[in-house]
């Protein structure tokens, strides 16, 4: 019998994102009641550093898919038949 992990029970899971939740609830309350020194203005907004991050994370998301199109490869790649091909014509660019 396979092992089981922590996230293959539901009830896990749904202890996880309850705990997610709370700490983003308690971050979000801590924005209205900390005075942060900022260096800059818009430091000082209120849900700056969230709207920064979500900004962020959506932007690497997006550069991630235009990156793939380029460093993409086949899916038989790394497969023998086709190293062997390539071993091959390489032998006959150079002899």
């Amino acid at each position: 019998m396979d092992k089981q992990h922590f996230f293959d029970k539901p009830g896990n899971v749904k202890r996880m994102l309850r705990a997610f939740y709370g700490v983003c609830a308690a971050l979000f309350i801590a924005d209205f009641v900390f005075h942060r020194h900022a260096e800059q203005t818009v430091e000082g907004w209120w849900g700056f550093y969230a709207i920064y991050g979500f900004v962020a994370c959506v932007l690497l998301v997006l550069m991630a898919k235009e990156m793939r199109k380029v460093l993409m490869r086949g899916q038989d790649y790394y497969d023998e038949k086709t190293r062997q091909e390539h071993h091959q014509e390489d032998h006959q660019d150079h002899g």
